[in-house]
């Protein structure tokens, strides 16, 4: 039998992730590094940049994003997943 996810546990995890990734990116596009991922992130999010509120509210998008995306990933995997 397989094992069932926690779909909320895996969109709360899914969303802390995606936005401390949010904000590392942030930081590090600020100091010169990896500044080209931090121009595609503000090509491919719409509140995102490299101020603090840019920051902040590309975090947060990106957090309510991987939480949506992932909550359904694991719904799908328990409904349609083996039993």
């Amino acid at each position: 039998m397989a094992a069932k996810l926690d779909e909320l546990a895996l969109g709360y995890a899914s969303a802390i992730i995606s936005a401390l990734i949010m904000l590392l990116l942030g930081i590090l596009g600020n100091i010169g590094i990896y500044t080209g991922a931090a121009m595609v992130m503000q090509e491919l999010h719409m509140f995102y940049s490299l101020s603090v509120t840019g920051i902040i509210a590309g975090m947060i998008e990106a957090a309510i994003i991987g939480f949506i995306f992932a909550y359904l990933f694991g719904y799908v995997y328990n409904r349609f997943g083996k039993s």
